[in-house]
C-alpha cells in the first residue's frame, strides 16, 4: 500500500473548496465597487436582434442608490445613448417591446431639460477606437427591489443601447436612434 504525504493529502482536500470560492457572485466584476457590498446585484447582457452581444451590464442596489456599471464592445468608435426601460422585455427587431424609459415621476428626458430627467435618463457610452466603452456611475435614490418606486415591478426593466448618442434635452429620448440592443432585467 502506498502512503500519500500529508502536504498533498491536505492540497487535494483544499483544492474543490479554492476552486469553488471563484463561483460566487462577484461585485465587482465590470467596475470598482468601494464601500459596504451590494444588498442586490443584477446583470444582463446587451444583445442585438440577432443574439450578439454588444456587452453587460451590472446594477448594484447600495445604501444609497444603485451604482450601474456598464462594459460595451464591437462599437464603431462615438458616443452612444444608453437608457434604463420601463418594461423587461427585449424583442427585435427594434425592441420596443422595452418600452418607455423608466420614469416614475413623469418628468420630461434629458439632464438639461429643466422638465427632466427621467429616472432612467443615464450618461452617453463613449466607445474608443477598439470599439469598447463603459459607464460606472451612481444613481442616487434609485432602488431595484425595495422603495416607492423600484425599478423591478411586475413586468422587470431592461437596459437599451441606442444607435446615436443622447442630446441630453429632446423629449422623449434624447433624439439617440434607433435601439441596436436591449438586456432584460429581472428580479430573483
Amino acid at each position: 500500500m502506498r502512503t500519500i504525504a500529508p502536504r498533498t493529502l491536505l492540497a487535494a482536500m483544499l483544492m474543490p473548496a479554492m476552486l469553488l470560492a471563484g463561483c460566487g457572485p462577484r461585485a465587482e466584476s465590470l467596475g470598482r465597487v468601494t464601500g459596504a457590498p451590494p444588498s442586490l446585484m443584477l446583470s444582463t447582457r446587451l444583445l442585438t436582434a440577432d443574439g450578439n452581444s454588444l456587452g453587460e451590464v451590472e446594477l448594484l442596489q447600495m445604501a444609497d442608490g444603485v451604482q450601474l456599471i456598464a462594459r460595451v464592445k464591437g462599437l464603431p468608435a462615438g458616443e452612444y445613448a444608453m437608457h434604463l426601460h420601463a418594461v423587461g422585455r427585449c424583442v427585435g427587431p427594434d425592441f420596443v417591446s422595452a418600452g418607455p424609459h423608466f420614469n416614475p415621476e413623469g418628468r420630461q428626458h434629458g439632464r438639461d431639460n429643466p422638465m427632466g430627467a427621467h429616472a432612467g435618463d443615464l450618461p452617453n457610452v463613449q466607445v474608443n477606437g477598439s470599439g469598447l466603452g463603459d459607464i460606472n456611475i451612481m444613481l442616487p435614490g434609485l432602488r431595484l427591489a425595495d422603495g416607492a418606486a423600484p425599478l423591478l415591478d411586475g413586468d422587470g426593466a431592461a437596459v437599451v443601447l441606442h444607435a446615436r448618442a443622447d442630446d441630453y434635452r429632446s423629449d422623449p429620448a434624447g433624439n439617440a436612434g434607433s435601439r441596436i440592443a436591449c438586456g432584460e432585467i429581472k428580479g430573483t
